[in-house]
């Protein structure tokens, strides 16, 4: 069922905008545009989403967490991870991610 929400996030991405593209994000299935990657699902049954170092998470009613898939080091820099129980979210930073990487 979690990963259901984010293949149909994934096709409906990859329908509208031809630069978006399937790929694999540390073996996860991932979400790439330009073949880079903006947004992938983690093991853990979680969406991960790169907003960048300077995003506000102010803005958000419900909790985003630094994404850190390493024991010994710290977490990737303006990747944020969201449970499932947030689903409905996903689409929209699904999105905002996507913004992101095309500004950079």
């Amino acid at each position: 069922m979690e990963f259901e929400k984010f293949k149909e996030i994934r096709e409906l991405l990859c329908l509208k905008h031809p630069e978006v593209t399937e790929g694999k994000m540390m073996s996860s299935p991932a979400i790439h545009y330009n073949n880079k990657v903006f947004a992938f699902f983690s093991r853990k049954y979680r969406m991960v989403f790169k907003l960048g170092k300077d995003h506000s998470l102010e803005e958000y009613d419900f909790e985003l967490s630094e994404f850190s898939p390493f024991k010994t080091k710290k977490p990737l820099v303006g990747w944020y991870e969201v449970d499932f129980e947030y689903r409905d979210k996903w689409e929209t930073l699904t999105l905002k991610a996507l913004e992101s990487i095309k500004l950079n």
